[in-house]
């Protein structure tokens, strides 16, 4: 195991389970779905109709500055808020407002800021429409009234980057930074890529958020026809698994080097042990059925964290109830893990799929998961496909064997990653 230890000193999230972690965890751990009819728009005769929607969103309640709803999507909102909770919890800015001017700028110019972002939605080109009808098929007409029409705020808005660049404003840190768009390993792509931050030396402290608003009327569509949407329940591992339903939200870590928590007095709330990344390179949606790119991103974590597959305690699968991919995880983790198998579970069923918010907000929950030392349960588990049988993965809460986790995550593409992480375990009076 490497040395330099990547202690987690903040948490932050936001999802329709409820707007922080520990009201999300619950939510899980009590069997609450939050999937719901949509009400963004009239689902009235759609072949789909169902997500896990923030209920009653008021986005002043989440981000107070009036003036940047101006400047940013429903997604970068989630993003923002999850990040600034994280930060709050930390402790960061107040312990840099203890120091002396220098020091506090040093402080800045050492923290980064990692952001997973979903590629671009549908909805962002929305303020187009009215033109396109009123041009009637003629460019001449439609240039020529694009200034007056479309709101010159438009670019600014639809930018993947703009949590990223909203966080580092407001906080002010300047440390190294990066925007990640890789679908559902977007998240998980910026807690890997912070961390290794941290552990070459580009940084003392980042932030790492994931962010998504997938719940829109042609993502809804255009998922449906792939065959990858559920009708109302996401049903991981199960015999009768159907499909899979998006969710939306975000959620934030804020990592440090041990020597930078230590320095503050940050209360450590887990540890980055390692990481894999493997893709599979067959196309856009195809999967290898022996889920071999997982299989492999998964043992590159173990690698990385100098552990086997004996010291993991839980696994927090990808879980997202397609029977492909559920398939091929399952045989993914029986070829690396197979008669030491630890407790599984996913939390998908229960949030829905955040796309490139979920491996960050997976994580968050694997944490508290390990902190509790409990592995919630799938509640949406009737009856397990029997061609899992050898999978301990239940509807009925399990313990984890160990104080650490192995989350998991997929994304289009056939991009897999693996993300090892510790917790302490809780204080027993």
């Amino acid at each position: 195991m490497r040395a330099d230890r990547i202690v987690v000193t903040g948490l932050g999230a936001v999802c329709a389970a409820g707007s922080d972690p520990e009201a999300i965890w619950e939510a899980v751990c009590d069997g609450r779905s939050a999937m719901s009819p949509v009400t963004q728009w009239d689902t009235t005769g759609w072949p789909r109709r169902f997500a896990a929607e923030i209920p009653d969103l008021n986005p002043r309640s989440l981000i107070s500055d009036r003036k940047i709803h101006k400047l940013i999507r429903r997604s970068d909102l989630f993003g923002l808020y999850s990040t600034g909770s994280a930060i709050e919890r930390s402790g960061l800015i107040a312990h840099r407002n203890t120091l002396e001017e220098h020091d506090a700028d040093r402080f800045s110019d050492a923290t980064g800021v990692y952001a997973g972002s979903g590629g671009g939605t549908f909805s962002s080109q929305y303020d187009f429409f009215p033109l396109f009808d009123a041009a009637e098929g003629s460019q001449e007409a439609f240039g020529q009234e694009l200034e007056s029409q479309v709101n010159p705020m438009w670019l600014l808005r639809t930018l993947p980057n703009n949590v990223l660049c909203h966080v580092g404003i407001r906080f002010g840190l300047k440390g190294p930074n990066a925007c990640i768009t890789n679908h559902s390993v977007s998240g998980s792509l910026a807690i890997i890529e912070a961390a290794e931050a941290l552990r070459n030396g580009e940084a003392e402290r980042a932030v790492a958020v994931g962010h998504d608003a997938p719940i829109e009327p042609q993502m809804m569509l255009y998922y449906h026809n792939a065959g990858l949407i559920a009708e109302e329940a996401i049903r991981p591992f199960d015999a009768s698994r159907d499909g899979s339903l998006f969710g939306e939200g975000g959620a934030a870590l804020v990592i440090e080097t041990e020597a930078s928590a230590t320095a503050r007095g940050a209360e450590v709330m887990g540890e980055i042990l390692g990481s894999g990344v493997g893709t599979e390179a067959l196309g856009p949606l195809a999967l290898r059925a022996d889920g071999d790119g997982l299989a492999r991103a998964m043992t590159l974590a173990l690698e990385d964290s100098g552990l086997t597959p004996a010291d993991i305690g839980m696994i927090v699968a990808h879980a997202n109830g397609t029977r492909q991919s559920d398939a091929s995880e399952a045989a993914a983790i029986q070829r690396v893990f197979g008669d030491e198998t630890p407790p599984v579970t996913g939390f998908k069923w229960a949030i829905g799929h955040l796309i490139a918010a979920s491996g960050a907000i997976e994580t968050v929950l694997a944490m508290l998961s390990l902190r509790a030392r409990r592995v919630p349960g799938v509640a949406t588990l009737d009856n397990l496909d029997p061609e899992f049988s050898n999978l301990p993965v239940s509807r009925q809460e399990q313990i984890p064997r160990s104080n650490v986790a192995l989350v998991v995550s997929r994304g289009f593409g056939g991009i897999n990653t693996a993300l090892v992480v510790r917790a302490p375990l809780p204080t027993i009076s």
